[in-house]
């Protein structure tokens, strides 16, 4: 299965909860109701394009712990409208300029085994889009997200 990310919507008080309530939070995510944004293995990929485009998101350190073991973090409404600020105003065709698959290759960014190569630049496209619009959507709710590692 190798190390997903993913991204679900919850209200602010509802991550309130998550805090203080880890278990619960993890049982909410499995919601199937609500809004989400799962982008698989390809959040290490979108990671590179951002920080090469300095773009100051980071899909997998921002946020507060929500557990001991860090699978969950929380994103409150504030970080998500900032984050979908940041990324709305960040085109995938920026990114794209910095899309180096020989780079992604040598640096080992994850999947580590994989060799990158020309094609998975849509992957990444597709992906950093449906992030872009599940961010955007919260935001425009208010909405806050618990962002969660599976490994």
């Amino acid at each position: 299965m190798g190390m997903t990310l993913s991204f679900t919507r919850v209200t602010p008080g509802e991550l309130d909860r998550a805090f203080g309530d880890p278990e619960w939070a993890l049982e909410r995510l499995d919601d199937e109701g609500l809004p989400y944004c799962f982008l698989e293995k390809s959040w290490a990929g979108i990671q590179f394009l951002l920080d090469a485009a300095d773009v100051r998101v980071d899909v997998y350190e921002d946020g507060d712990a929500i557990d001991e073991e860090c699978t969950l973090f929380g994103w409150s409404d504030g970080m998500v409208a900032e984050a979908a600020k940041a990324l709305g105003a960040t085109p995938f065709e920026v990114l794209a300029g910095y899309y180096d698959p020989r780079k992604l290759s040598e640096e080992e960014v994850y999947p580590m085994r994989h060799l990158w190569d020309d094609g998975d630049i849509d992957y990444l496209r597709q992906n950093y889009g449906d992030l872009v619009v599940f961010l955007e959507g919260t935001a425009a709710t208010g909405g806050a997200a618990i962002r969660h590692f599976s490994f």
